[in-house]
């Protein structure tokens, strides 16, 4: 009978434990502006799920992606590693990587390393079924570098190395699902009648569905295209009747069609009973403006994109990488709060090891904040956030407690965010120290990489 009873109280321990690991929705925007959105200053585009769910769950004001373009934002976000330490820092690579066709054009890529952990390997290990749905972007043009040698029990969406995936990037003919190229009949012979955002919405509940009743949490990661060009979305939007141009129009159909996502995923949470136990995640992968075209750009300013905010896709100042971050779940984060602790995508793979309650021994260049989201801890110790980029010539960017240091050239320039957070105002003459202390960071922040040397 005692030994019972011990076996009984190891049962309800283990029962306990896996009841305080939430499920995990992590709903990725492509290209969306910190300033795209109604809780964070939008006024012409309606966002009310994403209103709604910063609302009721937590707004970080100070959440910053991988990087300032798609590629190496998401490997950031998957693998834990900044761009001084991840394997892929461009979309395309300076030497090496694998050859592909862009454009008409070749170019090089690369991809995740075979035996690469990611989130999805973390929480594996943890005992979560793992899912993605929509975009990868980090399979290069290597056709074994999908989410399914990564991390992922169930993957659906499009691929880098298929290009039949994604010749129609949003009413795609043909889908990757579980390691095979299937029909999307409502799309075939030119038809558009299954956007995107609906295929990935729908893809990402049937998952949930298929794995609700299982006796281990869930994770599915929910990455859309919405709003990256080119510009395309149904018609008969609520704003067909706006007396705008037709490219904001469509513009900010995408992003509603991105709001719609939402508010679909927590209903399906909360009509099944599954919102107690899962933490919804919202966020973009990289600042406004897909290309710095003319028309692009005239969107972008027509609905201030970026905010308060200098710059967009492609730059380090704070436009090109803070980005709308959004948790949700009224019991587990509770309900109108801000956080303005400091953050970035690096910080997703501890952070999703503290919420899984998961010893992880993969290596990160980032830091648990689930203390922060989980309202159980308010103040952290200033530290270190890195990025570095190469399209337009090697550039740094740091941000140290409210510094904010670019460094390009050579030339360190520094910015007080509480003071200037539009970066407007180079006062590294006047805080020698500081900038000491940043130079000397630098020195041991980044490794060097076969695919982007520094010259």
């Amino acid at each position: 009978m005692k030994r019972t009873g011990v076996f009984i109280m190891a049962m309800l321990a283990v029962l306990s434990v896996k009841a305080q690991r939430p499920n995990i929705v992590f709903i990725l925007a492509d290209d969306l502006g910190y300033g795209d959105v109604g809780v964070y200053g939008q006024k012409k585009i309606q966002t009310p799920n994403i209103d709604i769910l910063a609302r009721e769950g937590a707004k970080l004001t100070d959440f910053y992606a991988g990087a300032p373009v798609c590629s190496p934002s998401r490997g950031s976000l998957l693998t834990g590693l900044n761009t001084g330490h991840a394997t892929i820092r461009g979309n395309m690579t300076i030497t090496g990587g694998k050859p592909g066709g862009k454009a008409g054009k070749i170019v090089y890529r690369a991809n995740l390393l075979p035996g690469e952990a990611t989130i999805g390997t973390l929480l594996q290990r943890a005992g979560y079924t793992t899912g993605l749905m929509g975009k990868w972007h980090v399979d290069g043009f290597d056709s074994l570098a999908t989410p399914l040698q990564h991390g992922f029990h169930d993957f659906s969406g499009w691929l880098i190395a298929y290009p039949e995936t994604y010749s129609s990037t949003y009413w795609p003919g043909h889908w990757y699902r579980n390691g095979n190229i299937v029909d999307i009949p409502q799309n075939l012979n030119g038809k558009k009648e299954y956007y995107v955002s609906e295929l990935i919405t729908d893809d990402a509940i049937k998952f949930m569905n298929k794995h609700k009743g299982d006796n281990k949490p869930f994770f599915v990661m929910v990455n859309h295209s919405n709003p990256h060009s080119p510009l395309d979305a149904p018609l008969n939007t609520i704003y067909e009747k706006q007396d705008w141009p037709a490219g904001p129009k469509t513009y900010a159909a995408m992003v509603s069609y991105l709001d719609n996502s939402v508010g679909r995923i927590k209903k399906y949470l909360i009509d099944n009973g599954l919102d107690k136990n899962t933490i919804i995640i919202f966020c973009s992968d990289n600042g406004p403006r897909s290309e710095p075209t003319p028309a692009l750009t005239a969107i972008a300013q027509f609905f201030d994109s970026g905010g308060p905010l200098q710059g967009y896709k492609r730059d380090l100042t704070e436009g090109g990488i803070r980005i709308p971050m959004i948790v949700w779940n009224k019991k587990l984060v509770g309900s109108g709060r801000t956080i303005t602790v400091p953050g970035y995508f690096a910080d997703i793979m501890p952070t999703f090891a503290g919420l899984a309650n998961y010893k992880s021994t993969i290596k990160t260049d980032g830091t648990n904040l689930s203390p922060f989201l989980l309202n159980k801890q308010k103040v952290a110790k200033d530290r270190f956030l890195y990025w570095e980029f190469f399209e337009d010539g090697f550039t740094q960017a740091v941000r140290y407690g409210k510094w904010k240091a670019i460094i390009k050239a050579g030339k360190l320039s520094l910015f007080d965010l509480e003071k200037d957070i539009h970066e407007d105002n180079d006062i590294s003459a006047q805080n020698v120290a500081v900038v000491a202390k940043i130079k000397s960071y630098l020195t041991t922040a980044r490794t060097d990489s076969p695919y982007w040397p520094v010259k």
